[in-house]
């Protein structure tokens, strides 16, 4: 009975909401067909003036860069390196999440703008504060400021190995070889520049892993001589990498070492 009970009453509960619904969309429709005034849609503001569409082109444009900022920064400055080369040692060091992955990020994110500080200058200098001052157009603005940051990164990749990079995306854009580097547009310059990035942070990675590997494979061996196999290796080696870091400075050397790669 109990049941027979709640099932009447769920099915009365939905034929209720069924007709107030019914009721709310008769009374809506025939308040609109006896209303004095029409209803009408609100009206979007248009741009009607050459002024009012550049503003408009101004903010879209701004939005697009907000958009892009984080690809930008990643693909086309000197982020990628430096926090690749963050995580290798932190890896080497064996110390898990730390420092975390926030701090890794923020310390890779202000050397970064260390790093890039003269090309912003360049870029704010011969780009932005002449188009602000409506000395010059956006598109010239745009091509100032890509000369700039393909400078720069055209400077990163002066060895003849990272030019190679260079040389083969070209290649594959169709673009007969050879040619000045210069030349060459953003769309060969950024992946070839990532390309040599990645290189170098792999290499550096490398050069930071050995001296922790061979702490590693010490301590391994004396707790094997001493019979003592079932201690983990990394738990003695852990305190050893983290003094021996210490005691050089790692921070201070991994930091200059980073610079200085890039401020040449």
């Amino acid at each position: 009975m109990i049941k027979a009970g709640v099932t009447i009453l769920m099915i009365n509960k939905r034929k209720f909401i069924q007709l107030v619904i019914i009721i709310a969309v008769m009374f809506i429709f025939t308040s609109a067909a006896y209303a004095d005034t029409p209803i009408t849609l609100p009206k979007i503001p248009m741009a009607n003036t050459p002024q009012e569409v550049s503003s408009s082109i101004q903010v879209l444009l701004l939005i697009t860069v907000l958009a892009l900022a984080p690809s930008i920064l990643i693909m086309m400055t000197s982020f990628t390196r430096i926090i690749i080369v963050l995580s290798f040692l932190r890896n080497a060091l064996g110390t898990q999440q730390m420092p975390p992955n926030q701090v890794l990020i923020g310390l890779a994110l202000f050397l970064s703008l260390f790093i890039m500080m003269p090309v912003g200058t360049d870029i704010y200098n011969q780009a932005y504060k002449p188009y602000s001052n409506s000395q010059i157009t956006s598109t010239e603005a745009l091509n100032r400021a890509s000369t700039s940051i393909k400078g720069w990164m055209l400077k990163q990749m002066g060895s003849k190995e990272k030019e190679k990079d260079l040389a083969m995306f070209a290649s594959l854009s169709g673009i007969k070889l050879p040619v000045q580097k210069e030349k060459l547009p953003l769309n060969v310059v950024i992946p070839a520049f990532m390309i040599s990035e990645l290189k170098t942070a792999f290499i550096m990675g490398f050069l930071i892993f050995i001296p922790f590997l061979v702490i590693d494979m010490v301590v391994s061996s004396t707790l094997m001589s001493m019979g003592m196999m079932m201690l983990p290796p990394v738990m003695i080696s852990l305190p050893f990498k983290i003094l021996l870091f210490i005691l050089v400075d790692g921070w201070k050397l991994v930091t200059q070492a980073l610079v200085s790669g890039f401020v040449k």
